[in-house]
């Protein structure tokens, strides 16, 4: 549902971040380890950390604007 939204800003952020994406079916570990219990999830991550998250779907401005605030910070 918001995969394009993501492709797109994985485009327009090249270079500022990385975007992956893990398949909680096939990875149920990675997922509890980071309490991912509803998706969509997106976890925010500096210096391998996480810093920030959204749950559920959001519109492309909202993603950007959290995407902006974790590089601002």
């Amino acid at each position: 549902m918001i995969a394009p939204a993501v492709h797109d800003l994985a485009l327009e952020y090249e270079g500022k971040l990385n975007v992956a994406k893990l398949d909680v079916d096939n990875d149920p570990d990675i997922a509890a380890k980071y309490g991912i219990r509803s998706i969509p999830a997106l976890i925010f991550f500096k210096n391998g950390q996480p810093v920030d998250q959204i749950i559920g779907a959001q519109p492309k401005p909202a993603l950007k604007r959290k995407i902006e605030a974790v590089l601002e910070s």
